[in-house]
């Protein structure tokens, strides 16, 4: 399947929980799936092929990942029109490779399509794969840019709808003091007016800045996504032009080691395996501790 990424001028077509409280332990949700409202954001193990839970802990979303995985986020545009995902991880645009701003490109998702990005876009027919590594040796890191390394982010963008050209009104006949017809036609300088305002918004939204919207500063993880092996990916172009510059929607998902996240608090341990009895005779039959009774009296 083909996937759509989007571009300024054309776009690429291819393939708050409350803080606790102190007098309350944190006690963990039952993890999600996936996560957002226009599009379900999903992280994919692709080993496995199953979507990581996804862990709410003290207002932000977080996934367990296990170094040297490859992984892909899933993307579902859950609506019916055309929505741009402009992605990022560790703070940088998986499309260009840019420090990721919210007015650069992504991909472009038609109504209640699903696909996996697989991983950092090199052409129009290979990514290099999104892989699971040490926090040194991600690709942010590499590239000299370790501050945000630990967060895979989703900017989702509608797509603005064309106005119907306003009514032509019907010329009508008035007459004037010496009695002869003269044609009175509306002007049409709303019309004028309302194209150079559509004119201007999308001149804005073409020169957003890149950092406008600001990022949480998140401590350095553990682990980072790795500029991974090469791999096919075919894209082609289309054009989307955004409804306004301003996302319509955020997905922010943070991501640690599974024993980073257990420490943490964020997933809770795994509670001690119970014994279970064997079929047979059992050596344990019993499991109340003490010491050696006396045996029952003789009749």
């Amino acid at each position: 399947m083909k996937r759509r990424l989007f571009s300024t001028v054309l776009a690429l077509t291819a393939l708050s929980a409350a803080a606790d409280s102190p007098a309350r332990p944190y006690m963990p949700q039952t993890p999600a799936s996936s996560i957002g409202m226009l599009m379900k954001i999903s992280v994919v193990d692709r080993s496995s092929g199953a979507e990581l839970p996804i862990y709410l802990y003290r207002g932000e979303y977080w996934v367990a990942g296990r170094p040297g995985a490859r992984y892909a986020i899933r993307a579902f545009n859950a609506v019916g029109e055309r929505v741009m995902a402009v992605m990022s991880v560790d703070g940088v645009n998986i499309v260009t490779g840019e420090t990721a701003g919210i007015g650069q490109n992504g991909y472009v998702f038609s109504g209640l399509e699903r696909s996996d990005i697989t991983g950092w876009r090199k052409s129009d027919s290979q990514i290099a794969a999104f892989q699971f590594a040490s926090a040194g040796n991600s690709y942010a890191s590499r590239t000299g840019r370790p501050d945000d390394v630990g967060v895979i982010g989703v900017a989702m963008f509608r797509e603005r709808r064309s106005e119907p050209p306003p009514p032509q009104i019907a010329p009508y006949s008035r007459r004037d003091e010496y009695g002869n017809d003269r044609e009175q036609r509306e002007s049409s300088s709303m019309g004028d007016a309302r194209a150079k305002s559509r004119s201007a918004d999308s001149a804005v939204a073409a020169e957003a800045p890149a950092g406008s919207m600001a990022r949480q500063q998140a401590p350095s993880p553990s682990l980072g996504t790795a500029h991974g092996r090469r791999e096919n990916s075919y894209v082609g172009k289309t054009t989307f032009e955004r409804a306004q510059s301003t996302p319509d929607d955020v997905v922010r998902i943070r991501y640690d080691s599974r024993e980073n996240l257990i420490v943490a608090g964020v997933i809770p341990p795994a509670p001690p395996p119970r014994w279970t009895r064997p079929s047979g005779p059992s050596p344990f039959p019993g499991s109340d501790p003490g010491y050696v009774p006396d045996p029952p009296r003789r009749y």
